[in-house]
């Protein structure tokens, strides 16, 4: 199982991942989170990097701590797994008796496995139940969002998290179609989507069933509120000299990350004042320059890389 999990993907931006994390854990006892654990590749080498480490790896998923614990069982009680959110850390923290991190990791987005399985629904170019739930245990499905959301939150959705320019369009075919018969399995989704779509947007815009399907992920799994969260959360673990590392694949959750850091980086003394007022100086720097994307190199060996941003911070301070 575990040699299954470690031939299933490749960790995205592995070695950057690991070159900045290395001034956190490195040379003494450190904890570093990974908070989308998925199939555990960043996680084993995170551990096979830092000998001195002790890893606590978050997945909503149960099926990924499944994979991921015999991936990493041989790292015996270096690797803490919980089933969480990743907006869960602090309560996660808690019931490890863990104060403080050093460093943490996400990786967000839908993860390689999930692609893979397709009765999870969320690759549209294999025909599944229209599901799409991380966590399958509970809450709504994708074809509980299609067929009994309000037209008007189904435009929001798609618009909002799909950044679909003909939301209106594929909405208004969707509620005429489930009048017809409630949505079940992606394939008739896919087709809807397809003949919504113009023609010439097809032909230059990437698959027309992509943004749908990114914004009912969204809306299942409610990604968007869940990393507003979590990202403030894990940065008030982070110990002095600790750093967080960000990987996202598409604008939206590029955006939060920018401005949560962005605004931790920035004094909070007014303008024109000739010392920093105490508890207003910057908490973070930031360790990269703008968003950093994948080499081409790396895209060839690994197109999920394609669309990824990188984003980085080390503590410098204490929140006030």
């Amino acid at each position: 199982m575990a040699e299954a999990a470690r031939g299933a993907h490749i960790p995205v931006l592995l070695d950057r991942t690991l070159d900045l994390l290395r001034p956190a854990l490195t040379g003494r006892p450190a904890v570093v989170v990974d908070g989308t654990l998925g199939l555990g590749g960043h996680s084993e080498a995170m551990l096979n990097a830092f000998p001195e480490v002790t890893l606590v790896g978050l997945d909503r998923d149960p099926r990924a701590l499944e994979l991921a614990g015999a991936r990493l069982a041989p790292f015996g009680d270096r690797a803490k797994l919980v089933h969480a959110v990743y907006d869960e850390l602090p309560q996660a923290l808690d019931s490890l008796g863990i104060e403080r991190i050093d460093g943490v990791l996400f990786d967000l987005g839908v993860s390689s496995m999930q692609l893979d399985e397709a009765d999870r629904g969320f690759a549209y170019a294999k025909d599944a139940p229209l599901d799409m739930r991380m966590d399958p245990t509970g809450g709504l499905t994708a074809a509980d969002v299609l067929n009994e959301y309000a037209p008007g939150d189904l435009v929001r959705i798609l618009r909002d998290y799909g950044e679909e320019r003909f939301a209106k369009r594929i909405v208004s075919a969707i509620v005429r179609e489930r009048a017809k018969e409630p949505f079940r399995t992606s394939a008739r989704l896919v087709q809807l989507l397809y003949d919504s779509v113009p023609a010439a947007t097809r032909r230059t815009g990437g698959h027309p069933a992509k943004r749908t399907f990114q914004a009912l992920r969204i809306e299942v799994n409610g990604e968007l509120e869940v990393w507003r969260r979590a990202l403030p959360n894990a940065l008030d673990a982070l110990a002095p000299e600790g750093r967080v590392v960000v990987l996202s694949y598409h604008s939206l959750e590029d955006k939060i990350t920018k401005r949560e850091l962005v605004a931790r980086s920035t004094s909070r003394t007014p303008p024109g004042l000739p010392v920093e007022l105490p508890g207003h100086g910057p908490e973070f720097r930031l360790i990269t320059r703008g968003s950093e994307p994948a080499t081409e190199e790396e895209i060839a060996q690994n197109p999920r890389a394609a669309s990824v941003r990188l984003r980085a911070a080390e503590r410098i301070g204490e929140a006030s």
